[in-house]
C-alpha cells in the first residue's frame, strides 16, 4: 500500500495542468533585465546614502524665491542637531519661568517716578475721586514690597479710605465717634489717606487759610473745628498766634479730642430768652471749618461756632464745591444761627470759600432749633467715585 493512500481517495498520477482561465501569465524574466534592475537599485541607494550624509560631491541643487528673488538651499539638515535645538529650548523655557529679581528701595523709586504711557483724567467736579499714594511717605509695612504688592496695598488703603470717608458722610458724630473709639486705628487710617489725596489737589483750603491768618495780630484766638492732624496749628503757632484745634479723636499733642457738634470745650454762652444779644464769655476771635462740616448733624457745630465767638467774630468755611446742591439755602442756614455772609468765592473749581461775621440773635426755643439743625442734607456726602 503506497503511502499516505487512503482508503476512498484518489491520488491521480501526473501533475494537475494550470487552469486556462488565468487572466495573466508571468512571463520568466531574462537574465538581461535582472542584472539591470539590480544596477538600477545600486545607483539609486548611492544616491540616497550620499545625500543623507552631505557628501554629494556636487554643488547643492537651489531653488529659486520668486518673491524675493532669492535662492533657498535645499539641505535638508541644519547646521546644529534637532536634539541640540530641543535641549535649547527646554534651556530657554526654564530660565523665562524663572521670578524677577527683586528690586532695591532706589530701583524701585526710580521706576515709579517715571511718567505712566496712560495720563489719569482729571476730574474737576470734586478734589475727593481719585486716590494716589506718595511712596516717599510709605510706612514701614511697605517696605521690602514688590512694584505688584505695592501697588496691590496702595489701592487697598485708598478702598479704605474711601470707605471710612463715605461713613463719617453719612453718619451723625455720636456715631462716628463710637466707631473710632472702638477701632482706634481709622481716625490714623483716614488721615494718613487724607494726606495723601491733599497732594493731588490744585489748591489745599489749610495752606489758604495759613497763608491769611498769618496776617492777622499776634494775639488773635483761632478754634480749628474738626482739624485732623492739626496742620493749620503747626502753621500759626510758629508765628505766636494761639490756635485750639479740636476732632473726634487726639493722635497729638495739638489735637483736643471733643465732638464738636455737641460740646466744643470753650467758655461761651447764648442769648437768654425774651432778648437779642450776642452771649457772654467767648474767648475766640475766629472759627475754622476747613473741610469739616461731616457727618448729617453738622449744623450743630454751626451752632457751637456762634456760642464760643466773641461779638463781630468770623466764621470762615470751605467746602467741596460739588457738595452744594443750593448756595443760596445754605447761606440762608447759617445766616438763620446769628451770622452774616460777608464774601464768597466760587472761583476754584473744586472748593467754594465762605466768610460771615458773628452777629446779635434772638432768643429761640428748642422747637425752632430742632427745624434748624435738622437741615443737614443741604449739604451732600462726598463720595468716590468707583474705579
Amino acid at each position: 500500500m503506497p503511502l499516505f493512500e487512503v482508503p476512498g481517495w484518489i491520488v491521480p498520477d501526473g501533475p494537475v495542468a494550470e487552469s486556462s482561465n488565468s487572466r495573466k501569465r508571468k512571463r520568466p524574466a531574462t537574465e538581461s533585465e535582472t542584472s539591470l534592475k539590480l544596477h538600477s537599485a545600486e545607483v539609486n541607494l548611492e544616491k540616497l546614502v550620499k545625500k543623507l550624509t552631505g557628501n554629494g560631491g556636487g554643488k547643492e541643487r537651489e531653488r529659486p524665491n520668486k518673491k524675493a528673488g532669492k535662492t533657498l538651499s535645499k539641505d535638508p539638515l541644519p547646521s546644529r542637531s534637532r536634539k541640540q535645538k530641543r535641549d535649547d529650548v527646554a534651556d530657554k523655557k526654564k530660565t523665562i519661568s524663572h521670578p524677577m529679581p527683586l528690586k532695591s528701595a532706589s530701583e524701585r523709586r526710580d521706576a515709579a517716578a517715571r511718567p505712566s504711557k496712560r495720563a489719569k483724567t482729571k476730574h474737576e467736579s470734586s478734589p475727593f475721586e481719585e486716590i494716589q499714594v506718595d511712596e516717599e511717605e510709605e510706612p514701614a509695612a511697605s517696605v521690602g514690597l514688590t512694584s505688584l504688592q505695592r501697588s496691590m496695598k496702595q489701592s487697598l488703603d485708598g478702598a479704605r479710605f474711601r470707605l471710612i470717608n463715605e461713613t463719617l458722610y453719612k453718619a451723625d458724630s455720636h456715631e462716628a465717634q463710637r466707631m473710632m473709639q472702638e477701632d482706634p486705628d481709622m481716625f490714623s487710617e483716614y488721615h494718613t489717606g487724607f494726606r495723601h489725596q491733599v497732594q493731588s489737589w490744585p489748591t489745599n483750603p489749610v495752606e489758604h487759610y495759613v497763608s491769611s491768618l498769618s496776617k492777622y495780630p499776634s494775639k488773635t484766638v483761632v478754634a480749628d473745628l474738626g482739624c485732623g492732624d492739626a496742620a493749620i496749628a503747626r502753621g500759626l503757632i510758629p508765628n505766636g498766634m494761639t490756635v485750639l484745634s479740636y476732632d473726634l479723636v487726639s493722635n497729638n499733642s495739638f489735637v483736643v479730642e471733643a465732638d464738636i457738634c455737641t460740646c466744643v470745650p470753650l467758655p461761651g454762652g447764648e442769648a437768654k430768652e425774651g432778648e437779642k444779644s450776642a452771649g457772654t464769655g467767648h474767648v475766640v476771635d475766629v472759627v475754622i471749618f476747613s473741610l469739616s462740616l461731616m457727618g448729617t448733624n453738622w449744623p450743630s457745630s454751626v451752632r457751637e461756632a456762634w456760642r464760643i465767638l466773641k461779638p463781630d467774630g468770623e466764621l470762615k468755611i470751605a467746602e467741596v464745591a460739588s457738595r452744594f446742591s443750593d448756595l443760596n439755602a445754605f447761606i440762608a442756614l447759617v445766616s438763620s444761627m446769628g451770622f452774616k455772609l460777608k464774601f464768597k468765592d466760587t472761583s476754584n473749581t473744586h472748593f467754594t470759600l465762605f466768610e460771615f461775621k458773628k452777629v446779635a440773635r434772638k432768643f429761640m426755643e428748642a422747637e425752632k432749633w430742632s427745624s434748624i439743625l435738622s437741615q443737614g442734607d443741604l449739604l451732600k456726602p462726598c463720595e468716590y467715585k468707583r474705579r
